[in-house]
């Protein structure tokens, strides 16, 4: 109540009438309080309460140099350091990690959200180098530099939060000695520039479709690579892998503009900037999941996990981290964290069916036409004979007519292939629904038993949800 009495009381000296509204906003990964108040009139304020006095510093004076140099970040309408709050404008509700979920649906990452990015990425360089080479380095907080304890920090976070208490198992010593080497790696490039630290899709707000930013408290010097792997490689964005190699390629393009380097030399170090960045976020994740017991954060665990497979498939590093990548490998080895993923809404369904060609093929309820519809009337039909008119293809004697006095078996094995192939790429592209049909003339002996037969083999998987209908 006193807090909500020292906003109310802030808020009428400033714009002269009273706040007669305080709503306190969802907290995200960090300690801050955010809630929104409005007064008489209608105008809206984001209050932000922080007892870190020192991060509030680093807040509002970063905040008000890039406001200055004409970057979109929230005007500070005043600050209140001894009671730890301070007013900045109220940018709406629209992150690009909103949007994002909003547009991008069954592995489609629209232009029109590729288009954001890179106006996001077109952003970048502005802080890095423009606004943030005359920033007062002075004010970083808790470190002036991404320098090597920066680095070992955050390897230990990941190391102590995720590796000890997703029970991951690795050699103490040996692991020390890959984070010295790989901490000597990373600080071999150019890290004179201003890192965001904090680059990725919830802290960016869109407001009128123009992006602004916030939360880069975190700031200091370090490597231009960090923050545009902090933004590509974010984990629940899950962007395409070749929309992440364009809008790299993007943000090179845009980078040239303000900064002469060498795309080889720069790109070498990428993938390392990617690796850390996944690994400081998995210890965030950690701390927060398995420590504070905050579930929803183990829910990006598993997007973490399959960027980490992908830079073990193609990340060239030019040193020998055996026991970092052993570790690494081992994450990716763990099925009980990929449970914690995505939800039954965002997996592939699979629909399979059975039907008889005389009433017509079932329908695609999910709009998404396409899918698999197989003619079983080539196979020996077992209605033609006495002995199988009354039973089905669920029946066991209907089973060993087809398995052993046909060709049903080749067929099967055929339609399996093709059906498996394009799930295995379903499932990757994040598409959620893909319909197979068995139709035969009666639509009760052959196509039933292809459609039971094929669901079987399709639950066995724990990444598809499997549908099984008989019309």
């Amino acid at each position: 109540m006193q807090k909500k009495r020292k906003f109310k009381k802030l808020y009428s000296s400033l714009f002269n009438e009273e706040c007669v509204s305080i709503k306190e906003m969802p907290q995200s990964g960090s300690y801050r309080e955010y809630y929104r108040l409005k007064g008489e009139s209608g105008k809206s304020v984001i209050a932000v309460y922080n007892e870190d006095r020192k991060e509030n510093i680093a807040f509002l004076s970063f905040c008000r140099h890039f406001y200055a140099h004409g970057l979109s970040v929230p005007e500070i309408y005043a600050a209140d350091l001894d009671n730890n709050i301070y007013f900045q404008e109220d940018l709406g509700a629209t992150t690009l990690f909103t949007y994002l979920s909003e547009v991008y649906h069954d592995g489609i990452f629209p232009q029109e959200l590729i288009d954001i990015y890179k106006n996001v990425l077109a952003e970048l360089p502005k802080f890095q180098l423009e606004a943030g080479k005359s920033i007062d380095f002075k004010k970083c907080y808790p470190r002036y530099k991404f320098d090597r304890q920066s680095i070992m920090w955050d390897l230990n976070y990941f190391k102590y939060y995720f590796l000890k208490l997703a029970k991951i198992p690795f050699d103490e010593q040996e692991l020390e000695n890959d984070f010295n080497h790989f901490a000597d790696y990373l600080l071999e490039t150019d890290t004179e520039h201003f890192l965001y630290r904090d680059f990725q899709s919830r802290n960016v707000m869109l407001k009128d479709g123009k992006p602004y930013f916030i939360d880069f408290q975190g700031g200091r010097y370090g490597a231009l690579q960090y923050d545009v792997a902090s933004l590509l490689y974010d984990a629940k964005a899950d962007i395409p892998q070749h929309i992440r190699e364009m809008l790299f390629e993007h943000y090179l393009n845009v980078l040239e503009n303000y900064h002469e380097f060498g795309r080889e030399e720069f790109t070498k170090y990428y993938h390392a900037y990617v690796l850390v960045r996944i690994m400081q976020a998995m210890g965030a994740y950690g701390f927060r999941g398995f420590y504070e017991k905050k579930q929803h954060f183990l829910q990006s665990v598993p997007y973490a996990i399959e960027n980490i497979s992908y830079l073990l498939e193609n990340m060239h590093l030019p040193i020998e981290l055996p026991s970092l990548m052993g570790v690494l490998q081992k994450i990716t080895e763990q099925e009980k964290l990929m449970k914690y993923g995505r939800t039954n809404s965002d997996k592939l369904t699979l629909d399979i069916s059975s039907f008889s060609y005389k009433r017509g093929a079932p329908e695609d309820t999910s709009g998404n036409g396409g899918g698999f519809l197989f003619d079983c009337r080539g196979i020996l039909n077992p209605g033609r004979y006495d002995d199988y008119k009354e039973l089905n293809g669920k029946d066991k004697p209907v089973i060993d007519f087809l398995e052993e006095k046909t060709r049903m078996p080749e067929f099967l094995d055929h339609a399996k292939a093709m059906v498996e192939m394009t799930v295995d790429d379903y499932v990757q592209r994040k598409f959620t629904h893909l319909m197979v049909g068995f139709g035969c003339t009666g639509g009760q002996h052959r196509s039933v038993y292809c459609a039971v037969k094929l669901a079987e083999y399709f639950k066995k998987r724990g990444d598809i949800i499997v549908n099984l209908s008989h019309f």
